[in-house]
């Protein structure tokens, strides 16, 4: 019961972290990255398709990205997606590529991008605070029920404590390097 439950918590905030991975590689930098278009589908066919399902993505110089469909009959849905976006970016297209160039960010939109990632940040860790009171609820209910001694609670509320803190101290350091990596000029 509460190795299960402490499993179960751990899962959820290394699932919170991951995502926070994620969403913290779609802000972008003032270099191309593929992970920015991770986020983006195109209509394919009728059905709205991963950016990452109908193209590869090639890096030739830092501010550019090369997106090359496997189908040229996509470029135009892929060209629209990337241009709906909201991305800041402007998608060229020679007729076999499509060609992405970042522009360089000004200090203020850098600004706005930290805040950004922070409040990404503050989102996963709501997120592994939730998963641990959910944790730690069960735990009590059990130990209410009979189910679980007073001490197996302190041992198993130790645990979940310890496991909160590992997780949200990955959040940071996610945080601290995307900051980091935003404020390069």
């Amino acid at each position: 019961m509460i190795a299960a439950t402490e499993k179960e918590a751990a899962q959820s905030m290394e699932d919170a972290v991951e995502y926070a991975r994620e969403d913290l590689a779609t802000i972008r930098t003032g270099r191309a990255h593929p992970a920015m278009f991770n986020k983006l589908n195109a209509e394919y066919y009728g059905a709205p398709t991963p950016l990452q399902q109908l193209a590869s993505f090639t890096s030739p110089d830092p501010r550019t990205m090369l997106i090359t469909p496997f189908d040229r009959s996509a470029m135009g849905a892929i060209e629209k997606s990337i241009r709906d976006a909201d991305l800041g970016v402007n998608p060229s297209n020679d007729g076999n590529s499509i060609r992405v160039v970042m522009p360089q960010l000004t200090e203020e939109r850098r600004k706005d991008y930290i805040k950004l990632a922070r409040s990404k940040a503050e989102d996963a860790r709501i997120v592994v605070r939730n998963a641990r009171r959910h944790g730690m609820d069960a735990l009590k209910k059990a130990e209410k029920d009979g189910d679980i001694s007073e001490d197996d609670l302190a041992r198993a509320e130790k645990s979940i404590d310890s496991t909160t803190k590992k997780f949200i101290d990955q959040i940071d350091d996610l945080l601290r390097n995307k900051e980091q990596e935003l404020s390069e000029v």
